[in-house]
């Protein structure tokens, strides 16, 4: 510990990202990547927009980007914000929106950036429990709270609420801001989106990194009531006011165009979701119902440190949370046909053994 740093970094207990090795020959599952490539419009766009215009500072208010997901999402510009990823988005949304004098409420088991940014800004929150199901109960939010944030699908368990629920959770807390957080939305699950037109306190937050295929990109957004847009704005002109360079504008607004790739890319991904865990339950291990692009996995006669370990050893990278509800279980990210073969006998091989 450095005798320079601020009581504030000396008191963070920072997020740790998915490990990304250089390992020849790995299985990758990790950290919910596409297995399938970007969109190739996306690519001939941003291959197009690495020219002498780079000199010049980027559009900070990224018109046809915003422009190009209302009509997406049917919203207005005006209804959309955008970021250097979901993370940077939800991280202003922390500021902006979920500060408040009474407590975040956010559960137990969900995305662990959530208590990083709560103990950053100084957030005062409650953590609510999942049932014993591992999933989320409308019913146990209802409680005095300043603001909430779900991530749905939920992240690491991959279950996700109905829209129906979203919009129980909103009608009953139409006093406080609520935030979706839809990283995993577009594998299988119901988008909060269409419920912006009646909720004014509801913001739904997506990223281009998982069913794009565009996390080396850094591109996220939010949709909301213009008001709570307005918002996030001004935190991030007080941050970074060009959070976004040309490349990035170019390759995401592309990839937005290319609906069919999109729809094409996410039934791959859903298929090869239903092959693993096929082969998975085969091999004797409980897997959640995943709405994501990955399964949360256990086996009843395994520990999970263990058996993500041996995994390890037969090169195939999977995501273990040593946390006391989390502990049995493995994140697997959906990947190609091939990496779940290799997945598959490793699995086979370690319970053989």
């Amino acid at each position: 510990m450095n005798a320079f740093w601020s009581q504030v970094t000396r008191e963070l207990s920072p997020y740790v990202p998915g490990e990304q090795p250089r390992i020849a020959n790995l299985v990758k599952l990790n950290t919910n990547e596409s297995p399938f490539g970007p969109s190739p419009l996306a690519l001939e766009a941003m291959r197009a927009a690495a020219a002498d215009t780079m000199r010049l500072y980027p559009d900070p208010e990224a018109t046809e980007l915003r422009e190009a997901l209302a009509a997406h999402h049917g919203v207005t510009p005006a209804q959309v914000f955008v970021g250097n990823g979901s993370d940077e988005v939800l991280a202003h949304a922390f500021v902006a929106l979920l500060k408040q004098p009474r407590p975040l409420l956010y559960p137990d088991v969900t995305y662990s950036f959530y208590p990083v940014w709560a103990q950053l800004f100084g957030l005062s929150c409650e953590t609510v429990p999942l049932d014993d199901g591992l999933r989320v109960r409308i019913e146990d939010y209802r409680r005095e709270a300043g603001a909430i944030v779900l991530a749905n699908p939920n992240a690491p368990t991959g279950i996700a609420l109905s829209r129906a629920e979203i919009a129980r959770l909103l009608e009953e807390h139409a006093d406080i801001p609520v935030l979706i957080d839809e990283a995993y939305v577009d594998f299988g699950g119901e988008s909060a989106v269409p419920l912006i037109a009646d909720h004014p306190n509801l913001l739904v937050v997506q990223t281009m990194s998982k069913s794009r295929a565009l996390a080396g990109l850094r591109v996220g957004y939010a949709l909301g009531d213009a008001g709570l847009i307005e918002a996030l704005v001004r935190v991030k002109d007080s941050f970074n006011s060009y959070p976004l360079g040309r490349i990035a504008l170019a390759g995401a607004t592309a990839s937005v165009h290319d609906d069919a790739y999109f729809r094409q890319s996410c039934a791959r991904v859903v298929a090869g979701r239903e092959v693993m865990t096929r082969e998975l339950t085969r091999l004797g291990l409980d897997v959640l119902p995943s709405s994501a692009n990955f399964v949360f996995a256990r086996h009843p006669a395994r520990d999970g440190a263990a058996f993500a370990a041996a995994l390890r050893q037969r090169a195939v990278l999977v995501r273990h949370f040593n946390k006391p509800r989390t502990a049995p279980y493995m994140r697997i990210t959906v990947g190609t046909a091939e990496d779940t073969e290799r997945l598959i006998a490793a699995a086979a091989d370690f319970l053989k053994g």
